[in-house]
């Protein structure tokens, strides 16, 4: 199997180490987020992971280079952001395979990638969760206080897609799959999802993302 790493966001909201580092490399335990997103991807049989990215691209290529992850990595080199649907039609002209997997290159997780295959075209989906306090009350008493609810039958992306390579011609050059090619096949009915309750899954978008998934990384993969 084959899998693309969407790789090329500059990590605003984690400078001022990405003014120096690139996204993909701040570490969670000491080790890069891309170096455990590989081993994820590995852990399900990825033999071939193609890397977008842009931002500080020969610093990834050169920490990569000298690390025996076990599985052959490649390069989509984007000049100008591309967007992750641009992105995807550009590095999928690498890919001989009929589908691939895609991935946020800032999500860390659990999820079963041999569940996400069994449905062409599917995004992984996971029940929405609030970062908030949850108040439960009865006659404007509060009656229980719950941190971080997973809240029941509201479900959102999470950033994992198994896709067939007949899609590339569809996607745009530059613009977001998200925005463009999802909600198009949506309406035609050409889109599925596979549920996952109760998996560990993170979004490393700030420093307390970072802390959070520190303490369950070696859990995880």
């Amino acid at each position: 199997m084959k899998a693309i790493i969407l790789a090329g966001g500059r990590g605003n909201r984690l400078r001022p180490i990405t003014d120096y580092v690139p996204k993909p490399l701040v570490p969670i335990k000491n080790i890069p987020i891309i170096e455990w997103q590989i081993k994820y991807l590995k852990k399900y049989g990825v033999n071939e992971v193609i890397i977008c990215t842009g931002y500080k691209s020969d610093i990834i290529k050169n920490y990569l280079g000298v690390k025996n992850i076990g599985v052959k990595i490649k390069f989509s080199i984007e000049k100008l952001p591309l967007g992750t649907g641009g992105a995807i039609k550009k590095a999928g002209k690498m890919i001989n395979d009929k589908s691939f997997f895609v991935i946020n290159g800032d999500v860390i997780t659990n999820i079963n990638l041999r569940k996400l295959s069994k449905k062409p075209n599917s995004i992984a989906a996971i029940e929405l969760r609030t970062k908030f306090g949850i108040l439960e009350t009865h006659n404007n008493k509060i009656s229980k206080f719950m941190e971080k609810k997973e809240i029941s039958d509201l479900w959102m992306n999470a950033g994992i897609y198994y896709l067939q390579k007949e899609i590339l011609k569809d996607l745009p050059n530059k613009g977001d799959i998200e925005k463009t090619l999802f909600p198009d096949y949506a309406k035609k009915g050409k889109l599925n999802t596979i549920k996952f309750k109760k998996i560990k899954w993170y979004s490393i978008d700030s420093f307390k993302d970072i802390e959070d998934c520190s303490l369950e990384i070696q859990k995880i993969i």
